[in-house]
């Protein structure tokens, strides 16, 4: 009894001492010609256009090809900037007001028997506070 007794006071006096760590990262998922609030609506994404010439699943092809996503970023102060980001090339992060901004996943894939609306993309990022 004394044991558990002096594991729960070590316990609450070296363990209870510990603070939860504000979130650092947030995945969220934007559709084109939309925006969303995140990090606790300090940052605001909208994604404004995509250019999609990725090699369609059900095809071969040479090169794998590429998704750019144009973004605009709005900081809480009102600073706003626009980027773009790849799936395939260079730059597929950006840092902009404390956060780094991660491309993911640009939805839906091509498919050669398959037209996409232009307003039907959802592309996916992760954000990332520096």
């Amino acid at each position: 009894m004394k044991k558990v007794f002096l594991s729960v006071i070590m316990t609450l006096i070296f363990g209870g001492g510990q603070s939860v760590n504000a979130q650092t990262s947030q995945q969220v998922s934007v559709r084109v010609k939309t925006q969303k609030s995140v990090m606790r609506d300090r940052l605001r994404i909208k994604f404004v256009a995509v250019e999609d010439s990725r090699c369609p699943q059900d095809t071969n092809c040479i090169w794998a090809g590429n998704a750019k996503v144009t973004i605009k970023l709005t900081n809480r102060q009102g600073k706003s900037e626009t980027f773009d980001l790849n799936t395939n090339l260079d730059a597929k992060a950006v840092k902009f007001g404390g956060y780094e901004i991660t491309l993911g996943n640009v939805n839906p894939y091509p498919r050669s028997n398959i037209r996409i609306n232009p307003n039907g993309y959802t592309a996916s990022f992760t954000v990332r506070k520096l």
